[in-house]
């Protein structure tokens, strides 16, 4: 049990900073709708496929200009989000109206705080270290609760230390954490298996790294070139017969070789905010290649498209938005207090007692 004390302090002096400030960031970003005070950012979204079609249309018309993709306008944003190369975007309303622009993501906060959520301004390196991050706050959650369990008989509930000592730091710490925990858990592990994929056998089985790599795999590429005038009426029309109950949710241009215009949609019964249900057309000609329906994957596949809605609190409305800002927030004063604690308010060595001299 020393050991695992011990294993678990230094957790938390080592990565603690690293979980609070993705604790915090994660809270933010939880109601990131809520806060982005752009004009037509309360729009309610267009369902009609003649107006999406007609939008679409007028945003692609320069194919010197064109986005590279289309994230469109979902419920609590109605703003479409365009990409316009390298870290440049703009927002545009509904009927493809320019809102605002960028040309760096420094010039958007929403995109900042995501960036360094996910990648800690660090591209794939900084995803590896936060994927370590969330492995040590697995265990530094596991461990707090089995130590929590010797001194349960003295909990008491407080959102703040009695006092800034390293004792009452730590008895506040313990407690808070052992409330929090099953949260954690859920922030920790569901974040976790978007980076490192093969952490779903825990969840979703042996089977799962295999099955989601499959179904994520886009078809083989075609010899096809983006053609400067598409019939972008013809793709979205395809697209809604398809799939008539679906929402439209992100367009992209082919990527490197594929030669393929991609489309995903969102059926009313998947979770995820961007749905996994994908058209495929060619991107000369706009014919339909292949058409993935997310009801129909594998289970386990599909058990793997709710984990990041759970993380990233995009079902279950506001109620469930702030349960996952009190995860985040936990972890945010329980990562930052673990590291203060270790590194800063250690106690002062008892003094020396004097020998006794006789009189």
């Amino acid at each position: 049990m020393k050991t695992l004390d011990l294993l678990h302090r230094w957790t938390g002096g080592l990565i603690g900073l690293v979980l609070a400030l993705l604790g915090l960031s994660g809270a933010i970003l939880v109601h990131k709708d809520a806060w982005m005070l752009l004009p037509h950012a309360g729009d309610p979204v267009v369902t009609d496929t003649s107006a999406i079609a007609a939008t679409v249309t007028r945003l692609m018309a320069d194919p010197a200009a064109r986005p590279q993709s289309i994230i469109f306008a979902g419920e609590g944003f109605g703003l479409h989000r365009l990409s316009l190369g390298k870290d440049a975007g703009a927002y545009a309303d509904q009927a493809g109206n320019v809102v605002t622009t960028w040309q760096s993501q420094w010039e958007r906060p929403e995109i900042w705080l995501f960036d360094f959520h996910h990648h800690l301004f660090a591209g794939d390196m900084g995803e590896t270290v936060i994927g370590i991050a969330g492995i040590c706050g697995l265990f530094f959650v596991l461990s707090g609760i089995i130590l929590w369990w010797r001194t349960r008989k003295t909990f008491e509930f407080r959102l703040w230390p009695r006092r800034m000592s390293r004792p009452a730091i730590v008895r506040q710490h313990r407690d808070l954490g052992i409330l929090v925990a099953p949260l954690l858990l859920l922030s920790l592990y569901t974040g976790l298996t978007m980076i490192f994929r093969p952490t779903t056998i825990l969840a979703l089985g042996p089977s799962a790294p295999a099955a989601i790599g499959a179904a994520l795999k886009p078809p083989p590429p075609i010899a096809a070139k983006l053609a400067d005038r598409i019939d972008w009426t013809a793709i979205i029309g395809t697209a809604r017969r398809r799939f008539p109950d679906a929402e439209f949710r992100i367009l992209s241009l082919p990527r490197g070789d594929s030669g393929m215009i991609s489309i995903r949609m969102k059926q009313p019964a998947e979770w995820l905010p961007n749905g996994r249900t994908t058209l495929f057309f060619a991107a000369d000609t706009g014919r339909l290649i292949a058409a993935r329906d997310a009801l129909t994957l594998p289970a386990n596949v599909r058990g793997f498209n709710m984990l990041y809605p759970l993380h990233a609190a995009k079902v279950g409305g506001l109620p469930y938005r702030l349960v996952m800002t009190v995860s985040g927030l936990a972890l945010t004063l329980l990562g930052s207090l673990a590291v203060w604690s270790f590194w800063f308010r250690r106690g002062k060595p008892a003094p020396a007692r004097r020998p006794a001299t006789a009189n």
